[in-house]
């Protein structure tokens, strides 16, 4: 059979036996038709507001775009002389609903209580999850020391790797341009007061306390966590973890565990490799600065700064490693499996770490304030 052609809108005037105008329209008035000529028709239309009486029986095709376009020609009314035909008069009947008579959404008087109650509600949440994943491995911890053949060593070797090894060289490079800019701002001031000697003092407290701590441990949340985080959610994607539940293989031991226990141990050592090479490039800007020889920078270090800021150094290091394994590993298991949700898990993951990791920053400068700071 031959397609039959479709006839587009078409717009004419007539007059009845009295000689009143009247709008008859032809041809298909649907969304197909009418969006080549739309501007057209609304043109054509509007010239033919004012007519007495609208002829619709020889339009082939109606829907609810062309409904709509007479609509709106009629001033959103039903026009008062009409020739409809019967499967034409549903369309209009919908839009007759008075303004009155619709739905009005109402803003809620409480929004921003709801929001921040919905804030808190998914903080404890996740509080809440944090814990009884801590809980979990803390289980095969004790599982574990009492069956040490079945500890993950080659999982916490590769992690110790991925986490410390490779993590030297950014590490290094950002520890050695903080060390150099302290350094340098550091210098400006104290010339000014005569001051030059405490560069030592100000430089060994500032980064051995606090800046290597931090700086190492937020360099490792956006290095490693993400990339810890990336790794549960991709097995997420691929169904590797549900293949682990089917086998009988916890999470927390073959994934969770071996992140955390490789990075409380990586965590330390590149506090000290950071600090070490923080205070190399101050030690570089204040003899280029100050004049200070190498030889009294090292042997004027340990008596400016007690030994036991290292140690609350390396005790940070341990905790913020286990809060930064922790973490990327809550919000990887929380992953779902599809892509979007991966990136958004992803950085969560680091936003989370690096803010918990300058509040416990926070919480050990005051409960240790008085310890390191007099020898």
């Amino acid at each position: 059979m031959a397609d039959i052609a479709v006839v587009g809108p078409d717009i004419r005037l007539t007059r009845d036996d009295r000689g009143e105008p009247w709008v008859t329209l032809s041809g298909a008035w649907n969304l197909r038709s009418l969006e080549r000529v739309l501007p057209e028709v609304e043109r054509r239309l509007e010239q033919h507001r004012d007519a007495g009486g609208w002829d619709l029986c020889d339009v082939s095709a109606l829907d609810h775009a062309g409904a709509l376009l007479l609509w709106r020609a009629w001033g959103r009314r039903m026009a008062e002389r009409v020739n409809l035909k019967p499967e034409q008069a549903p369309l209009f009947a919908h839009l007759q609903i008075p303004d009155a008579d619709l739905p009005r959404r109402r803003r809620p008087w409480g929004g921003p209580l709801v929001v921040l109650g919905s804030g808190m509600l998914g903080f404890a949440e996740h509080i809440a999850s944090i814990v009884v994943l801590l809980g979990r491995v803390s289980l095969d911890t004790l599982h574990l020391a009492r069956v040490p053949g079945r500890i993950p060593w080659k999982e916490i070797s590769a992690n110790l790797y991925r986490t410390g090894a490779q993590a030297l060289g950014i590490t290094a490079l950002v520890g050695f341009l903080v060390g150099i800019v302290l350094s340098y701002l550091s210098a400006q001031q104290l010339r000014s007061f005569g001051a030059d000697i405490y560069i030592v003092n100000l430089l060994g407290i500032a980064i051995i306390r606090e800046l290597g701590p931090v700086l190492a441990a937020i360099l490792i949340a956006g290095r490693s966590g993400s990339a810890m985080t990336a790794q549960i959610g991709v097995m997420r994607v691929t169904e590797e973890l549900d293949a682990l539940a089917v086998m009988g293989i916890p999470h927390t031991t073959r994934l969770v565990l071996p992140k955390i226990l490789a990075l409380a141990i990586a965590m330390p050592l590149l506090i000290l490799w950071t600090n070490a090479v923080a205070l190399a490039g101050g030690m570089v800007s204040a003899q280029l600065q100050l004049g200070i020889d190498y030889r009294h920078f090292i042997s004027s270090l340990p008596a400016a700064v007690p030994i036991a800021n290292l140690w609350l150094g390396l005790g940070k290091g341990v905790v913020f490693g286990v809060l930064i394994a922790l973490i990327a590993c809550h919000f990887g298991l929380r992953i779902k499996p599809n892509t979007e949700s991966l990136g958004i898990g992803t950085t969560n993951s680091v936003v989370t770490a690096i803010t918990v990791v300058i509040l416990v920053d926070a919480v050990f400068a005051v409960m240790f304030s008085d310890v390191g700071i007099f020898s």
